[in-house]
């Protein structure tokens, strides 16, 4: 590996778009660091200092932004908003027959698509800037400091924050589609890959320096390479279904009689249904936060059964969630009907199945059941690094849960294919063997 490594940096042009893409990281993880005009940035340091991240949507936001969330820095809301939107496109094409009609366009119709998107991640980027600087200067962001974050809270002040950490939003999101341009790699995938990454060192410092920290930091090591390696042998797993086409002339020329097949993956949804299960688990704790009586009985339960991840009750809504998301994702992200219909458009057939509507019959049967397998091994990945915290007794919240494994995993996969693939056209071995 170490030489397809060096192959790499020997190439040009792969050498340039490899050295592009680290340094649009590095951009963005300085981005990370620069405070938000109105940002006390002492005083938000000293309150990082005395709190730890949240179980809530905030909590979440902040993983993806790398930390930069609670420094309220011109990057606070991350890759989060362009997430979002990306997610509620998809989900509207099953609701808007503009937009199916879009997806079926091909490449003009997916960049419409695109355009939408990035409204929308401007959009949700206002509510969510507005969000997070209300939650900060109503002092809900560091429940226990007192010193405040944002000394001037003028409507002027406000308005700039709001603006900056949206513009900062779009920032980001130009740098992920140059990445993807001119680099190497998925760029939006990438900039989350670097937020998360940059979260490791530290929080694994804090296991080190826990209770019985040697100890606890051998056994989280052993468990992390156990759940890497499970993401990875199921990330790379498939359900191929043979295919074969039928022979047929088309002028004076034959086409057609060769085998394929459909690969299925045993994740289709990815890491979506994850976050998803996480987002709505995550509403009711942040509600909680904005009542002033906190002994109301319904505020008392939440805090009780939903902000412990290792609760009884959020262990099973949480299992209930991921499977139900799995299943909903996937229906709308691979469709049998389509698939059986263009197969019987160009002569394609299942071995054993007839064509048409037999067909989807058929790929349905399969889907269900691999979405199964799939949506068991989601919830097993994201529930064993929070059940191996709470048997180490580590309290600090660490960003090393199924969410963050899944992501930096499957991003870091599908980044080596593609070097692999470029290394490869030039006639080197590359990665894979």
């Amino acid at each position: 590996m170490l030489g397809a490594f060096a192959r790499a940096f020997r190439t040009p042009d792969l050498r340039k778009k490899l050295l592009f893409t680290l340094a649009m990281m590095a951009v963005f993880r300085l981005g990370s660091f620069i405070p938000t005009p109105g940002v006390d940035y002492v005083n938000v340091q000293q309150c990082i200092g005395t709190a730890g991240e949240g179980q809530d949507v905030l909590g979440l936001v902040n993983l993806f932004s790398g930390g930069a969330l609670l420094q309220l820095s011109v990057f606070a809301l991350g890759i989060m908003p362009y997430i979002t939107a990306s997610i509620i496109i998809q989900l509207l094409r099953v609701v808007i027959p503009r937009f199916e009609a879009l997806h079926k366009e091909g490449q003009s119709g997916t960049a419409v698509l695109t355009q939408y998107t990035r409204y929308l991640t401007i959009f949700l980027a206002v509510l969510q800037a507005t969000t997070i600087i209300t939650v900060a200067r109503t002092g809900n962001l560091f429940p226990d400091c007192t010193v405040p974050i944002i000394p001037n809270d003028s409507v002027t002040t406000m308005l700039l924050m709001i603006v900056t950490m949206t513009a900062g939003t779009g920032l980001i999101m130009w740098m992920g589609e140059l990445i993807t341009e001119r680099g190497v790699g998925n760029g939006m995938s990438l900039l989350i890959f670097t937020s998360i990454a940059a979260s490791f060192p530290s929080a694994m410092w804090q296991i080190a320096t826990s209770d019985n920290g040697v100890v606890n930091f051998t056994i989280f090591l052993v468990i992390a390479l156990l759940v890497v390696g499970l993401i990875v042998f199921v990330e790379q797993s498939q359900r191929r279904i043979p295919v074969q086409y039928a022979k047929r002339m088309v002028g004076r020329r034959m086409y057609g009689g060769s085998s394929t097949y459909i690969p299925i993956k045993i994740n289709m949804s990815g890491v979506i249904p994850v976050i998803f299960a996480s987002s709505l688990l995550a509403l009711p704790t942040l509600a909680a936060q904005f009542v002033e009586d906190q002994t109301t009985p319904w505020v008392q339960w939440v805090a009780v059964n939903l902000m412990d991840p290792g609760a009884n009750v959020h262990i099973a809504i949480y299992i209930v969630l991921i499977i139900f998301f799995a299943y909903f994702y996937t229906s709308i992200t691979f469709n049998p009907d389509e698939v059986a219909d263009n197969m019987k458009r160009y002569g394609g057939f299942i071995p054993g199945i007839r064509a048409g509507r037999p067909t989807a019959e058929y790929l349905q049967f399969v889907i269900s059941r691999i979405t199964a397998a799939g949506a068991i091994y989601l919830a097993l990945v994201a529930l064993i690094p929070t059940i191996a915290f709470k048997l180490m007794n580590i309290s600090t919240q660490i960003p090393f849960g199924g969410v963050s494994l899944l992501i930096v995993v499957g991003v870091g996969l599908e980044t080596v294919k593609q070097i692999d693939a470029q290394l490869q056209q030039r006639h080197y071995e590359g990665f894979l063997r």
